[in-house]
């Protein structure tokens, strides 16, 4: 077991941006599966068979943005705000929230948009950008609040990648929605 965590740290400093990339691809792919498994499997009338490209668009997306842009911000913000004090952890709460979030939902999905073809890339994004992004405050101000404080550097992403797992299958359960959903917020 000790090799494994030695392997692991290794790893992570040593390529921290491919294996952030593994472990969020590998996070978002799970959300994903584990949605499908609920929606198309146990509350289906009749079970169907697992939307695999949507699975796989979630693949993609964790892997090649996801995780490598979440390894670059926290490095980031690791560096320009040290410590763990109260007014730090508050300072890059709100950046991460606030800053950082907003990109990420527009990135997410216009990125979809793109991998599904669809006409217009930026419909779905107007009509769930609100109502994602105050879900995501109220998920996500808590779990930053314990990452920034007490999560080793180090393994920022990872944390994430772990909140992402539940964090993904709220946003997996917002983009079914269809686009009155942002109406009846």
């Amino acid at each position: 077991m000790s090799k494994l965590l030695k392997f692991i740290k290794y790893a992570f400093n040593s390529h921290p941006i491919v294996s952030n990339a593994l472990v969020y691809g590998t996070l978002y792919v799970g959300a994903e599966f584990s949605q499908q498994t609920v929606t198309r499997k146990l509350l289906a009338k009749t079970p169907v068979p697992y939307d695999t490209p949507t699975i796989g668009r979630y693949a993609i997306f964790g892997t090649t943005v996801q995780g490598p842009l979440l390894t670059v911000w926290y490095r980031w913000l690791d560096k320009k705000f040290v410590g763990t004090s109260a007014k730090v952890v508050v300072r890059k709460m709100l950046l991460d929230q606030f800053f950082m979030t907003p990109q990420i939902l527009v990135i997410f999905y216009v990125a979809m948009s793109i991998m599904e073809k669809k006409q217009d890339l930026f419909e779905e994004c107007q009509h769930k950008f609100i109502p994602t992004f105050k879900t995501s405050c109220m998920f996500w101000l808590p779990a930053q609040c314990l990452n920034f404080s007490v999560i080793p550097s180090t393994f920022r992403v990872i944390y994430v990648g772990t909140c992402s797992f539940a964090w993904v299958n709220i946003l997996c359960w917002i983009k079914r929605q269809d686009l009155t959903f942002s109406q009846r917020k």
